[in-house]
């Protein structure tokens, strides 16, 4: 059984797994009441006039490049006269801000394929982003299904360690079978490496871009749960061993038991690049995996507490965020 679904969900990540739920109810415009849905979403069960017939599906390629830019090829409906002002259209899931729509514009790419291109320029926030179809015909935009996706570029991406800020873009099937665009918007950040899961630790790599490593620095684990009366979090620090931009650190799982007060805690894992730095987040984005969760598991081990055990292991959050899980007895 893998440390991910050994240990129990928290209630911070129960709040994460209900804004991936919102997808269901994301073809609603902003507004809620009022709106009708949009053509293609979850809402209308993809049902199309009154007499709920099925549209032509709109499937999407996409291939991604190494910049983080991302094109997307669309086979245009058998008889559909695609306009001048059609466009794929990015939508963030919960999201009702002016900046929270993106229309990229969509034109002829051969016979029958329209292509819309997404530049690692344009900045997305981060979050999960619907797509659809606008063909410019008077209709409501239509959801995207997915096609084949090339994400090879992603694999082992290694972008310059100078780099200012980071923008990575993967698309992926939702759990409804339609598109949609996981996107992270970082600077600076902390590329989580390997792990080594051993009895007394895990030992950490990775590489920082966006910041250089200098005196003082090290990583650190914080609680997740509610600070203490000065307001700050219960904080594990360990220093880090820097080449370059490369790092390593082991967070010894025996101070973390010991810190253990009760059910599910986790402790999110961050770099501060030197003393009095501002610590950067430990995730790991740069691949073609969209949630590493439940891809990337490791054992969770028993560890001394008192007269009893507590069961501690790494895993990945669902935003592809480090962390590690203290977990009490059964019961606790």
């Amino acid at each position: 059984m893998t440390a991910s679904s050994e240990l129990t969900m928290t209630g911070e990540e129960m709040k994460e797994s209900a804004a991936i739920e919102q997808e269901s109810a994301a073809g609603a415009e902003p507004g809620g009441a009022g709106r009708r849905a949009v053509p293609g979403s979850e809402q209308d069960g993809r049902a199309d006039g009154a007499d709920g017939a099925a549209p032509d599906e709109l499937r999407a390629d996409c291939i991604a490049d190494s910049a983080g830019g991302l094109t997307f090829d669309l086979t245009a409906p058998q008889g559909t006269a695609v306009a001048w002002s059609a466009a794929l259209v990015l939508r963030l899931r919960g999201g009702d801000g002016a900046d929270d729509e993106v229309r990229l514009p969509l034109g002829p790419n051969g016979a029958g394929r329209l292509r819309a291109v997404l530049p690692s320029t344009v900045a997305l926030a981060e979050g999960r982003w619907n797509a659809y179809a606008d063909l410019g015909d008077g209709r409501d935009p239509r959801r995207l299904l997915p096609g084949v996706n090339d994400l090879r570029s992603l694999v082992d991406r290694r972008p310059l360690a100078g780099v200012g800020r980071l923008g990575v873009r993967i698309p992926y099937a939702t759990k409804f079978g339609n598109l949609a665009l996981r996107s992270w918007l970082r600077g600076p950040h902390a590329e989580a490496g390997d792990l080594l899961v051993a009895p007394d630790g895990v030992t950490v790599t990775g590489r920082l871009y966006g910041a250089v490593p200098a005196a003082g620095a090290s990583a650190e684990a914080r609680a997740r749960r509610t600070p203490g009366p000065d307001g700050e979090p219960d904080t594990v620090s360990v220093p880090l061993t820097v080449e370059g931009p490369d790092f390593t650190f082991t967070l010894p799982y025996e101070e973390l038991a010991g810190r253990w007060e009760s059910g599910s805690e986790p402790w999110d894992l961050w770099v501060r690049p030197a003393e009095g730095a501002r610590p950067v987040r430990i995730a790991r984005l740069l691949d073609d995996v969209a949630d590493k969760k439940q891809v990337f598991s490791y054992p969770a081990l028993a560890v001394p507490c008192g007269a009893a055990q507590v069961r501690v292991g790494p895993y990945y959050t669902l935003d592809n965020d480090l962390a590690v899980r203290v977990a009490g007895p059964a019961g606790d």
